[in-house]
């Protein structure tokens, strides 16, 4: 997605350890009109699919999620990192390590929200080391819902989640393929066949 990856270039900042800060306009302050772009494009590389749930993670995912769920005119479900008095009764958990903070989650999807019946994307705005995405799968296979695929904004293509999530047999669609950053010349370059 060509107006993502201009985006990345221009306002994406590399930081030491691998680290993509896009939180100017994707993850902390939020460009609605890119998310209203990635929502269409989510949309037509799924078009036909069947989808009657987005499933995210939070706190990043939430806000791309909900927009993309205008187009698949679908609710968005938010696994929680933490259980709260709000959720009552049973759950589905697992843990979910955090490539940017260095932390072990757990992570939880009350069965209220999440069942069998279901088929579910997954949107998330970053792809490094797939952990978050095979929590949420797992969260999906455990309830009984149809995993029908995951949209990811931003994939780490040098690193080794995408790769193995693709060979597991998960659908992953990545609007943008960083390939690699140069950290010292401020460069990024992308993958060209996604």
């Amino acid at each position: 997605m060509q107006l993502l990856k201009d985006r990345i270039r221009k306002d994406g900042k590399i930081k030491s350890g691998n680290v993509l800060k896009v939180d100017s306009f994707l993850n902390h302050q939020m460009d609605i009109k890119l998310f209203e772009e990635i929502g269409k494009e989510f949309k037509r590389r799924f078009e036909g699919e069947e989808i009657n749930k987005i499933l995210t993670i939070e706190a990043s995912g939430i806000g791309i999620a909900c927009i993309v769920a205008q187009y698949f005119d679908v609710p968005v479900v938010f696994a929680k990192k933490t259980k709260t008095k709000n959720i009552a009764g049973d759950v589905y958990t697992t843990k979910v390590e955090s490539f940017t903070h260095g932390k072990v989650y757990d992570i939880i999807v009350s069965k209220e929200f999440l069942g069998p019946g279901d088929k579910v994307l997954l949107i998330d705005d970053f792809l490094a080391n797939g952990k978050a995405l095979e929590g949420l799968a797992a969260l999906v296979k455990d309830s009984g819902a149809h995993l029908v695929g995951a949209g990811i904004v931003i994939e780490k293509g040098f690193q080794t989640g995408g790769e193995r999530l693709r060979a597991e047999g998960i659908r992953v669609e990545s609007l943008a393929i960083v390939d690699g950053m140069d950290e010292e010349k401020g460069t990024i370059w992308f993958r060209e066949d996604e």
